[in-house]
């Protein structure tokens, strides 16, 4: 039998409180569990959102399904709090004890004699251990270690908590597999923090990794079991329902921009940043009206080629008063070179823009052209020299000193907050090149059009 269909799907008739619905992420699950129990990889690490059958199926039915196929297996399950970690035991005794189970599997028996409120033993040997993170796991062993949650979300900004979960995983539970260089270890999880768990395993390498966001942040491929593949686009729902739009929205709400990012997107970011501190920036509730000489202000940055399918093409846009500026929109997509030129348009002519700065490479050399042939706006090429991380440097004072204000909340916030905190070791600087194109020019003498050279 199939892991999704012989154990997940059952569930539900054995726990009447668990709502089962299936959906594509589960087969996604399914085929990556199946794969550690062929022996394809011995390294997995599953990040998705909370209510997304996250323990139903990695503490639950999956060790069931084991112990159906291999009753001398012995299955090592971790939560973070000794609570949580016998109730998941108590369920999946409960998919043992069930009917159909014992048919599909009438190998595996449960030794009445050696069960308990965290552990069972088949009458083969083999059996469920459970243990919560920073228990102890004398004298136990297991054939597989299933590690499920082993945050708290509530001590996400505690180093110590986080260093104390980071050093019983490489001090006591690793030492705990009957064979080390074979058998497999399985982590699902919420993320929490840049430097949680699977944030430190993940840096290390050697894992395969399979990354379910509630709301997908840019097209991937997703392998399923029996071949299949799903395509999610950039606004895609995990799961729409159980976790609809409108319920992600309260959410976010609720949770603020950094805690959503990281528990729904799987994307922390951290708190405080490398070239430039998130506190530095001024926030604001409703952004300032425009007044007579204020300045509307767009940074672009295009793709660097039109084809890229991998690269964003980024515009901010500001409200320039004297001295200070406003962040007031962000706009982030992939787009083709038709698209992308009708989009700046459009932006410009949404806040009747003043400016706009485009960056004089890849794409943005064609765009400059055509916008200055083929309408009235105002347009500045800009070229800038020196390094990425050198030109963000060279106008951070400018954050520090309080003159540059953002919203406490916006739709945007958390992705910007996140690759501008990781800048320059995160995976994309879109935003970070907008924000530094603006700010030069908000430091330099401006000519009102033209070509604009900053010698860095």
């Amino acid at each position: 039998m199939k892991f999704a269909a012989s154990a997940l799907g059952r569930f539900a008739s054995v726990d009447p409180d668990s709502a089962y619905q299936h959906n594509w992420h589960i087969d996604a699950i399914a085929h990556q569990l199946e794969r550690i129990e062929r022996g394809e990889i011995t390294r997995l690490i599953i990040t998705m959102p909370p209510r997304s059958l996250k323990s139903i199926a990695a503490s639950v039915a999956f060790p069931a399904w084991l112990l159906g196929r291999n009753p001398r297996k012995r299955v090592l399950a971790v939560s973070y709090a000794e609570g949580l970690s016998e109730k998941l035991a108590m369920d999946c005794l409960k998919v043992l004890d069930a009917p159909w189970y014992k048919e599909c599997f009438p190998a595996t028996r449960i030794e009445r004699g050696r069960a308990a409120r965290n552990d069972f033993e088949t009458s083969k040997g083999g059996g469920r251990f459970s243990t919560s993170v920073g228990g102890s796991v004398t004298g136990r062993g297991g054939d597989i270690i299933l590690i499920d949650d082993p945050h708290k979300p509530e001590d996400m900004t505690s180093e110590v908590k986080r260093n104390a979960v980071l050093d019983w995983y490489r001090s006591t539970l690793l030492s705990r597999l009957n064979d080390p260089g074979n058998d497999p270890i399985v982590l699902i999880q919420q993320r929490v923090h840049e430097a949680d768990l699977a944030g430190v395993l993940l840096e290390q390498g050697g894992w395969e990794h399979l990354d379910l966001q509630a709301i997908a942040e840019e097209p991937v491929e997703i392998a399923l079991n029996r071949g299949r593949i799903v395509r999610r686009n950039e606004g895609d729902l995990l799961h729409a329902a159980r976790l609809p739009r409108d319920l992600l929205d309260r959410r976010r709400d609720e949770l603020g921009s950094y805690v959503f990012a990281a528990q729904y997107q799987q994307r922390p970011a951290p708190l405080s940043g490398g070239l430039v501190k998130w506190d530095w920036f001024q926030s604001y509730d409703k952004a300032p009206d425009r007044l007579p000489g204020d300045q509307i202000v767009q940074s672009w940055d295009t793709a660097s080629k039109a084809e890229e399918a991998n690269d964003y093409s980024v515009c901010t846009t500001w409200l320039v008063r004297d001295s200070y500026a406003w962040l007031i929109d962000l706009h982030r997509a992939k787009l083709e070179f038709p698209e992308l030129r009708r989009r700046v348009e459009v932006e410009a002519n949404r806040v009747k823009v003043s400016l706009i700065l485009i960056e004089e490479a890849g794409s943005g050399i064609q765009m400059i052209q055509d916008l200055k042939q083929n309408t009235r706006l105002n347009v500045n090429g800009i070229i800038p020299k020196n390094d990425k991380p050198t030109r963000l440097q060279s106008v951070s004072p400018m954050i520090e000193g309080g003159r540059i204000s953002i919203p406490k909340d916006a739709p945007w916030l958390a992705v910007f907050r996140h690759e501008l905190m990781l800048f320059p070791n995160g995976k994309y600087d879109d935003q970070v090149d907008s924000l530094s194109q603006f700010l030069i020019w908000m430091g330099r003498p401006k000519p009102s059009s033209g070509m604009v050279r900053f010698p860095l």
